[in-house]
């Protein structure tokens, strides 16, 4: 799918909709009450916690500064009243907020910050702070082909943390994220950096997700 074209953000919206509903995946988003269970190779430090005195701050994500944007011009529908619809909006919110290592607002934000507050804003759901507490929680999803709107998405960036970086899938393999390089963003799982680095994904059951 040809998605690449320089687009204002305004514009963003709804073709990020027409996209998430043309997927072939289900509606539903799942959390397993096993949400304690991890994995024993993620075991390194947080990655997002300044206030964390094991962290590593020397050892930044190293995300690609080649990949291109992301952008797609539609006409925005005006029934934004779905669950599906809500995180897309909140996601477009921050769109192009800056990126900082440990914040967690619209002046700046990092990429478990994003995640968090994506989905306590929309699904009621409570994120663990970093993405490596995140990781340990939802129903692991091993290969990319099984992965459904509004699943997080994992990925090997830094050298002492893993996972060192997560984004919210939203179909089409595209998924949005706070990128170091270029702030929230949208992203592609065939970019060839995210495809090399993907470490599976997380489901969590917070309610249904209505087309």
């Amino acid at each position: 799918m040809k998605l690449f074209s320089y687009v204002k953000t305004l514009l963003v919206l709804a073709v990020i909709i027409l996209v998430s509903f043309g997927c072939s995946s289900s509606n539903t988003v799942r959390y397993s009450k096993d949400s304690d269970k991890t994995d024993d190779n993620f075991l390194t430090e947080d990655d997002s916690l300044a206030v964390d005195l094991n962290l590593d701050l020397s050892d930044p994500s190293d995300l690609p500064e080649d990949e291109p944007d992301i952008k797609i011009a539609d006409v925005l529908g005006s029934d934004n009243s779905t669950t599906k619809e809500k995180v897309l909006m909140e996601i477009i919110k921050y769109l192009d907020t800056p990126y900082k290592y440990g914040g967690n607002s619209k002046d700046g934000i990092d990429c478990s910050a994003f995640t968090q507050t994506i989905y306590k804003n929309t699904l009621s759901f409570n994120l663990e702070r970093s993405a490596r507490l995140q990781y340990k929680q939802g129903i692991k999803i091993s290969d990319m082909e099984d992965l459904e709107f509004s699943d997080l998405v994992f990925f090997n960036t830094r050298r002492s943390v893993r996972p060192g970086h997560v984004g919210i899938f939203i179909g089409e393999n595209l998924f949005a994220h706070a990128s170091s390089k270029k702030g929230v963003t949208i992203s592609s799982l065939d970019h060839s950096y995210y495809k090399k680095r993907f470490m599976g994904g997380r489901r969590m059951e917070t309610e249904e997700i209505e087309e």
